[in-house]
């Protein structure tokens, strides 16, 4: 899968064979924005245009528009993986939210 960058906003690009369409979606939000293009400059254009059409109608409403992320999330785990991660970061010397981000950091590079 392909991706696209534009004002902090990341999208996944797929393209349908039977269209003859590419389609586009934005990952980095819990709001649903989609785009598509029968070319790479046409789907740059709609992504452009998908995102600034967004952030004015947030504008229009007086609301802030969703950051891609917050850098907080929550997860849930069985009690003894805890425990061991818990007791990992400790002789690691670090907080578990320190472990965390560094084993999650080194899982994706």
């Amino acid at each position: 899968m392909s991706t696209m960058h534009y004002k902090g906003y990341e999208a996944v690009i797929e393209f349908d064979e039977d269209a003859d369409l590419f389609h586009g979606e934005v990952i980095n939000l819990r709001d649903v924005i989609t785009f598509q293009g029968t070319s790479s400059s046409e789907l740059k254009q709609s992504f452009a245009e998908s995102i600034d059409d967004y952030l004015a109608f947030c504008a229009e409403r007086g609301e802030d528009p969703e950051k891609p992320f917050s850098g907080q999330f929550v997860v849930r785990t069985e009690p003894l993986l805890h425990k061991e991660i818990s007791s990992a970061a400790r002789r690691a010397g670090v907080s578990l939210n320190k472990w965390v981000v560094t084993t999650l950091e080194r899982s994706i590079r």
